[in-house]
């Protein structure tokens, strides 16, 4: 039994509680729930889907990239189904493979490109004259914290929190700098969607194509945690460290009861059977349409977090399928299943991280933050320059028309402020193309029109 709908009608105060109902949709197996003697349960064989995250308001930002590729599936590496010919047509056989066609998607995976003679040469010289926040001991190792909120705006020097876009270029910047021997990543749980964790994996895959080291520690791990750690060439935890390894779940609570049992009606406009916005409150139950779309958020995610994790370990999907269906915990069991490389405390990496790059063990470990590396620019690496610019819009947060009397710079998407940062990129000649990034649960939709 792999998927199952637990939906619960909690009583715990019988005016208001007794008719609030709590859908869990879980995959890949059952999950047990005690309740009291006035609990109702009704069982409901059903598919499964993901867990929701919080969105942090942010306010929009204009930032540049350098040259990588984009996936237009992020979470879904299945090949494409054939196209169905109508009746007279003929399948062109030339067309396959060729930029645009239907069967064509865009692998996901960025470029890594080693420098030549002589650009190896020029950034040694920049290296050489860069500003004191843009040098960096040879031989140092990256180390970065990834745990709780990631932003997807860029960071000020003075601001505390993750930034998706500062780590991203933090590896691609890593990559490239002869400074750097490796990446030391503490992984612990994280509170961003799945679409981030995502990112972030690419550039560590890419950062490993430079011949670098990647080295992960996981103190806490779920499944985010660790689909990022297997992208590591070793990982380590500690003896006491907290594995949840359980599977994917989704819950939907729904007060149409509630409401109904204090007179309250709501009245929302619904377009669409697929919007779901408006359920919490009208409902009592998830309907046919919700389930269906989030059993297939859920199906496609933990597809592919069975087909990445079992590659990138060398074992089977049902292999792997089957040692999460088992619920396990235990750290030795991962040791002896091969899902991590060994059982130690951090500072025992440390020494094994000095024995790799030959440093003695009465010395401190060469070692240049996240915060401080975020500081060293483009330029000192030899990763910037060129004519064609692509320009990233980055919107995140709640989406309204006008800035209220008290918003501050961070207060989601300003329909005003996103127009006037748009049409400047359109009517600048420097930007040869724009990318839009929205981060956003919705809001107004004249805003949004």
């Amino acid at each position: 039994m792999s998927k199952v709908l637990h939906c619960s009608h909690m009583t715990s105060t019988p005016q208001l509680t007794k008719s609030l109902s709590s859908i869990i949709l879980s995959k890949p197996h059952l999950r047990h729930f005690h309740s009291s003697p006035l609990c109702i349960k009704s069982h409901f064989f059903c598919s499964s889907p993901i867990p929701i995250t919080p969105l942090i308001p942010h306010s929009p930002d204009i930032s540049t990239t350098f040259p990588r590729t984009f996936s237009a599936r992020a979470f879904d590496d299945s090949s494409p189904p054939n196209e169905t010919l109508q009746e007279g047509e003929k399948k062109d056989p030339n067309a396959e493979g060729k930029p645009g066609h239907a069967e064509e998607y865009p692998s996901g995976e960025l470029e890594y490109k080693e420098f030549g003679a002589l650009k190896k040469l020029g950034v040694k010289l920049r290296m050489l004259v860069a500003l004191p926040w843009n040098r960096v001991r040879k031989g140092s190792v990256l180390t970065m914290k990834l745990r709780g909120q990631i932003s997807d705006q860029l960071k000020s020097r003075f601001s505390s929190g993750l930034s998706l876009p500062q780590i991203c270029d933090n590896f691609t910047k890593a990559a490239y700098d002869p400074r750097i021997s490796g990446i030391y990543l503490h992984i612990e749980s994280l509170s961003c969607g799945w679409g981030k964790v995502e990112e972030i994996r690419r550039h560590l895959l890419n950062f490993k194509k430079s011949g670098k080291f990647i080295v992960g520690y996981l103190p806490t791990c779920q499944e985010k945690e660790y689909y990022l750690a297997c992208a590591c060439q070793e990982i380590y935890a500690p003896p006491s460290a907290y594995f949840s390894l359980y599977g994917l779940t989704v819950q939907a609570s729904f007060l149409g009861g509630v409401l109904e049992n204090v007179g309250v009606e709501p009245q929302i406009q619904r377009i669409g059977k697929y919007k779901s916005a408006g359920d919490q409150l009208m409902r009592k139950t998830m309907s046919e349409e919700n389930c269906e779309m989030l059993t297939a958020i859920l199906d496609n995610i933990y597809g592919n977090w069975l087909d990445k994790v079992s590659s990138t370990l060398g074992k089977k999907r049902e292999e792997v399928e089957n040692f999460i269906n088992e619920g396990v915990f235990q750290v030795d069991r991962l040791k002896e299943e091969g899902y991590i490389t060994n059982i130690c405390y951090d500072d025992e990496v440390m020494s094994m991280l000095k024995e790799k790059l030959g440093v003695q063990k009465d010395k401190k470990l060469p070692m240049v933050d996240y915060k401080k590396y975020s500081r060293v620019g483009k330029w000192t690496v030899g990763l910037s320059g060129g004519k064609d610019l692509v320009a990233v819009i980055r919107a995140s947060g709640s989406i309204s028309r006008v800035k209220g009397p008290l918003s501050t710079p961070s207060s989601g998407v300003i329909g005003e402020q996103i127009i006037e940062k748009i049409r400047s990129v359109r009517e600048s000649g420097k930007y040869k193309a724009a990318i839009i990034r929205i981060d956003s649960p919705g809001g107004d939709a004249l805003a949004s029109d």
